[in-house]
């Protein structure tokens, strides 16, 4: 049945980009005027850290296996929470890339099988911008336009955000990005995988001007990040602290030590990101900034830039915490809000590919 404007139509979004695999359902009105933001109807995650925790990162073949297991089980979860079944589904959305080939294999040709036996159209969405529109699920939802701070995993990026599709990229990381700064300095430290969360934790209890670490790239001339450098501080630091203390381990230290080397470490790069979103917020003369992606679920992060931004009279919107991660809830309201603003249409061509790497901007 074809559905007309102002009627209500059903997307479900599937995530498997990496180590989570994230199914959601959201509703929508078909871009009448005016047309209320899409609403989560329902969303299921299963996390693959204690699987891979075993070998300090993400193997790509684990996690493609486990994308399989878990999808359709989510998928049933999610219907049920919504109360609602697969005939009612009218879109199916997918996470294209960038991220693990395998594994967006996986999300992909369940999406389009699914789509094809439904006879539904499908979508196939950036993964960053899922994140980037992951804020419009929030409370407190922003308006158009804003500044974009990009904070997941391996993508560091600022983008300047007229509307759905419309994305001006104004700086990125050179090399490491925020995510694997927290997560190799972690590293560095002892810490089990993902360490990012566990140095945030200990951070907390520690003095953030213990050690004097790089802010690289903090006074250039534009709006580029880097963090390999911090992290060979970090590695510097750390063995000079264990030969003043005379052990081999830094578990071994007094956890006082740890926690300022932690909270030093943190401070560095929260610094960085906070000064380069304020000067993207100048330079761009907009007072509206949204934080999204897994490091944008940083306390640290958001203490700082709430305060800054308060002392400017700017606008700051996150995600809920628990959406941060990757999940199917942003794939679904990213293909939800494309739908409805005009910029794509779902089809019924079945045929898929994917795309690891993906510029955000090339959209």
């Amino acid at each position: 049945m074809v559905k007309r404007f102002g009627e209500k139509m059903w997307v479900l979004g599937i995530e498997s980009s990496c180590d989570e695999t994230g199914v959601a359902l959201v509703e929508m009105q078909i871009h009448p005027d005016s047309a209320p933001l899409p609403v989560l109807k329902g969303h299921a995650l299963h996390s693959q850290i204690a699987m891979h925790q075993a070998y300090g990162g993400v193997v790509p073949e684990l996690a493609s296996r486990d994308h399989i297991r878990r999808v359709l089980p989510l998928a049933r979860q999610v219907l049920e929470l919504a109360a609602c079944s697969l005939d009612d589904v009218d879109v199916v959305a997918y996470t294209r890339g960038p991220g693990l080939a395998g594994a967006l294999l996986v999300g992909a040709g369940v999406a389009c099988a699914l789509a094809a036996a439904l006879d539904k159209p499908v979508l196939g969405v950036h993964h960053l911008e899922g994140h980037l529109l992951s804020p419009f699920l929030s409370d407190s939802p922003p308006s158009f336009p804003f500044i974009a701070l990009l904070v997941s995993g391996g993508h560091t990026q600022l983008m300047r955000v007229d509307g759905v599709g419309r994305y001006k990229l104004l700086g990125e990381s050179i090399d490491d990005a925020a995510g694997e700064a927290f997560d190799k300095s972690a590293k560095l430290m002892g810490l089990a995988y993902p360490g990012g969360p566990l140095l945030a934790k200990m951070a907390a209890h520690g003095n953030p001007r213990a050690y004097d670490l790089p802010r690289p790239l903090l006074h250039s001339d534009n709006l580029d990040f880097s963090f390999a450098g911090l992290k060979t501080a970090v590695l510097v630091q750390s063995q000079k602290i264990l030969a003043s203390w005379g052990v081999a381990a830094f578990e071994a230290l007094p956890e006082s030590v740890q926690c300022d080397l932690a909270a030093s470490t943190q401070a560095a790069i929260v610094d960085v990101l906070v000064k380069k979103s304020l000067k993207a917020l100048s330079n761009e003369n907009l007072n509206r900034l949204v934080v999204a992606g897994g490091v944008g679920a940083n306390a640290a992060l958001r203490s700082q830039l709430n305060a800054e931004c308060a002392k400017r009279g700017f606008q700051v919107h996150y995600p809920e915490v628990h959406l941060c991660t990757d999940n199917g809830a942003m794939i679904a309201m990213a293909a939800a809000m494309r739908l409805q603003s005009g910029q794509q249409k779902a089809n019924r061509e079945y045929a898929f590919d994917v795309k690891p790497r993906w510029p955000l901007d090339a959209l």
